[in-house]
């Protein structure tokens, strides 16, 4: 095992565009780390740099303390897994599993234990004599993971490997990747887009966006205390809702729709009184019953669409009337509601995030309301 320290790195390429900014990040050793974001935003250029299939323009790379700047991807010992999986197509499953060693010398007897011990992990035993076109997509995705596993790296390096699978394979495998990071404890920094990936199977989450980083943290913090609107619009699905307002000293106004505001938080952004605001409103925060141990207030809605999910319905409902901004609202899986339907719902305001329209930035907040 060992940690990562990316100091400052850059990649700059010949016709002079940046893909990746001045990042840097400590993961620590055996730690389970997510780089997450948009399609373009760096997360998959940083991971190829890190594993040696991209150079660095600048700045510093450590793996267990030792500069890898120009030490070749072969003697870097991480394993990466890539989208496509990138397996040979002409060797059965046991000479995928078994390649990287034998090009290393490993003695037949130590390549035969390992391949074993990964396959009745896995569960791929009964696959070792077939080719890679006589597997399933999910098949396929575990002989990657073996083919990484078997080399007992000091860190794998995986570049969204879920996103080729079905809704059903994704999900279970997320659950086993969880579980082999649990057995092996070994570094493991995972590139994804998606949110749900992000909030279940990180320790952390470094959320990038045009070659930078924007916030790392554990997912609950990232959640709950996103640094600026592109965090809070990006990570959960539905995201956090995202309303212009204006605040004044006790209450916060959206377009008609006033909410009164619980005196902590009125003193929190005293400073930002009668200035346009950003609301951050989340889904799950809106109640069809009037909670008094909670600060709900009464929001109007009309109703647009409902998305039957079985567990829950989301509601896509406007506020201030029909022509008024769109928001998502979490309900129980019996609501139903009509299109252009009035609901009254009780939105706990203690949950409300400001962000300054200028900056994009978040409003500092009181630890608790």
């Amino acid at each position: 095992m060992a940690s990562i320290s990316l100091s400052n790195i850059h990649k700059f390429y010949p016709n002079g565009y940046a893909a990746v900014r001045d990042v840097s990040l400590d993961i620590k050793d055996g730690e389970f780390m997510i780089l997450l974001g948009p399609s373009g935003c760096g997360k998959s250029t940083t991971l190829r740099m890190i594993a040696g299939l991209e150079t660095i323009s600048k700045g510093d790379l450590h793996i267990g303390g030792a500069r890898m700047n120009d030490i070749d991807p072969a003697d870097r010992d991480v394993a990466i897994v890539f989208q496509n999986y990138a397996l040979y197509p002409h060797m059965t499953v046991i000479d995928n599993l078994s390649f990287g060693l034998r090009l290393r010398g490993v003695g037949r007897s130590i390549i035969d234990q390992r391949v074993a011990n990964i396959a009745d992990m896995l569960g791929i035993g009964e696959l070792l004599s077939r080719k890679p076109a006589q597997l399933s997509g999910g098949q396929r995705q575990r002989v990657a993971l073996g083919r990484a596993l078997v080399r007992e790296p000091k860190a794998f390096l995986l570049d969204e490997p879920l996103s080729n699978l079905d809704a059903k394979l994704r999900s279970a495998m997320r659950t086993e990747l969880i579980k082999l990071h649990r057995t092996l404890g070994t570094t493991i920094v995972h590139v994804t887009h998606d949110q749900v990936e992000a909030m279940t199977m990180g320790e952390r989450i470094c959320i990038m966006k045009d070659g930078v980083i924007v916030q790392v943290g554990a997912p609950m913090e990232v959640y709950r205390n996103p640094v600026n609107t592109f965090v809070a619009g990006f990570l959960a699905s539905p995201p956090m809702n995202l309303l212009r307002g204006r605040l004044s000293a006790q209450s916060l106004s959206l377009d008609g729709t006033v909410l009164a505001l619980p005196p902590a938080l009125g003193q929190a952004f005293a400073d930002h009184a009668e200035r346009d605001v950003i609301a951050g409103m989340r889904p799950e925060d809106f109640h069809l019953k009037a909670d008094a141990a909670a600060s709900t207030v009464p929001v109007e809605v009309h109703a647009v669409t409902t998305e039957v999910l079985g567990p829950e319905v989301i509601l896509v409902a406007t506020v201030s009337g029909e022509q008024g901004a769109e928001i998502h609202i979490r309900c129980p899986r019996d609501f139903r509601a009509k299109p252009g339907e009035i609901v009254i719902f009780h939105y706990d305001v203690s949950q409300l995030q400001l962000f300054d329209p200028e900056t994009t930035y978040a409003l500092k907040r009181p630890v608790q309301i």
